[in-house]
């Protein structure tokens, strides 16, 4: 399983139970930090069959993470707002907060 290059999505949740780890949390933060930019079209969302969910809700462990790479100096402030599509006064709020 481990080398196989996907993997079934109950196999991946008995591995979660077994492990009492949650593997899907790993990809749902992925899909996070990289998904693109949407543009706030407010028709799209009014006239779409599909639920809408907000983007920017960020965990605390992909928080650290990106301030972590800040302290760090791995990333540059600019790099992180491009590379991960996160907006500026968000990531300026986690470095307020941070530093209390």
């Amino acid at each position: 399983m481990y080398n196989t290059k996907s993997l079934d999505c109950e196999i991946l949740l008995k591995w979660c139970k077994i492990l009492e780890y949650d593997f899907f949390r790993l990809y749902s933060q992925n899909l996070l930090l990289y998904a693109p930019a949407a543009a706030d079209n407010k028709k799209n969302k009014e006239n779409s069959q599909m639920p809408y969910f907000r983007k920017n809700i960020y965990t605390k462990e992909v928080i650290n993470f990106i301030l972590e790479m800040l302290e760090n100096g791995e990333k540059t402030k600019n790099q992180i707002i491009k590379e991960y599509n996160i907006p500026k006064t968000t990531l300026y709020k986690w470095i307020e907060k941070n530093r209390k």
